[in-house]
């Protein structure tokens, strides 16, 4: 199976540079991945597709402010990202411009050396300042590369769910970006329960699919958590609707492993059998992307090709701040 197959023409004005006016007035697709149908729609009304025991599951991860600008002790100015870090492996960060083993890098009073450097951007640093700290002090929203621009006062909340709680991500989980408290509100009130989980959105966000073959593509791994009253929900619910793959990767690592907690290094692609998730509601992913994967794999590549076309016809919008699909 090759990377390359699972790929789709995204023109350039399609992709949203910047959140909606308002939380939640997007368009949604609705796909019915057994036959096919294809529905246009508003998120606002994503209470017509949900019942009364499903069950929808969101991920209340927080993002960090983990864009950092910093100098050289020549005043040559780097960007770094600060990337997750597991348990107790070295901080590691995602760098613009030239490194060396052994820089230091200046931000206010702090110093951040790099110890080490990986490969494709990323480098290992030790700090006499934690970087998470740095990052929640100076550093500012770590906006998709693709959107070609720098964050605003606008992105610190935008670029945010309105449930965020846990800090840890290096990315938003964008397919919650569009859900607001009040359509929440009208799920409970129709009978859906809402429950949480957390994982922490990582490396594998930022980085492209290298490799020829979908196989031989190695998925970095992520921090996760389900509490106990979503693993007992999710055994009484009629259907389980993952808000985001994020959600749907976590969801089938505990079917497959039966972990609630720790690393999270599933690959879901074309072939993979689902075992909890029932329903997926998703944003829309970029071509050749490890999400488009896992979307392919629920929906079927036929079925998820003819939405995208369908979508880019119709001129929804793409990507983090972009319009949403119900996978059904």
């Amino acid at each position: 199976m090759l990377v390359s197959d699972f790929s789709y023409d995204l023109p350039e004005d399609r992709i949203a540079k910047f959140p909606p006016k308002e939380r939640g007035s997007t368009r949604l697709l609705v796909l019915d991945r057994k036959t096919g149908e294809i529905k246009d729609s508003h998120y606002r009304d994503l209470t017509d597709f949900l019942n009364p025991g499903d069950l929808l599951i969101l991920n209340d991860t927080r993002v960090m402010q983990s864009r950092l600008f910093c100098e050289l002790p020549d005043g040559r100015k780097r960007e770094l990202v600060v990337l997750e870090k597991h348990g107790d492996e070295p901080q590691r960060v995602m760098y613009r411009g030239k490194l060396h083993e052994g820089d230091e890098l200046y931000i206010n009073d702090s110093i951040i050396i790099v110890s080490k450097i990986l490969g494709n951007g990323i480098a290992e640093v030790e700090s006499n300042t934690p970087l998470t700290d740095l990052a929640e002090n100076y550093g500012t929203v770590p906006l998709p590369p693709y959107l070609h621009r720098d964050a605003t006062d606008d992105d610190k909340k935008r670029y945010q769910t309105i449930w965020a709680k846990n800090m840890g991500s290096a990315a938003a989980p964008t397919a919650s970006l569009n859900m607001t408290e009040e359509l929440l509100n009208k799920l409970r009130q129709k009978g859906v329960i809402i429950k949480y989980l957390t994982l922490h959105v990582g490396l594998g966000t930022f980085l492209p699919m290298r490799t020829e073959k979908v196989e031989d593509h190695e998925m970095h791994s992520e921090w996760f958590y389900i509490p106990e009253d979503t693993i007992d929900a999710i055994k009484n619910a009629k259907r389980v609707i993952a808000l985001g793959t994020t959600v749907a990767r976590t969801l089938e690592y505990y079917a497959k492993t039966g972990k609630t907690e720790g690393e999270d290094d599933i690959f879901i692609y074309p072939g993979f059998e689902f075992k909890i998730v029932d329903a997926l509601l998703t944003n829309f992913h970029a071509p050749k992307s490890t999400v488009l994967m896992l979307a392919s794999a629920f929906a079927g590549w036929e079925n998820l090709k003819n939405a995208y076309d369908h979508a880019i016809e119709e001129k929804y919008n793409f990507l983090s701040y972009g319009d949403s699909m119900f996978i059904c």
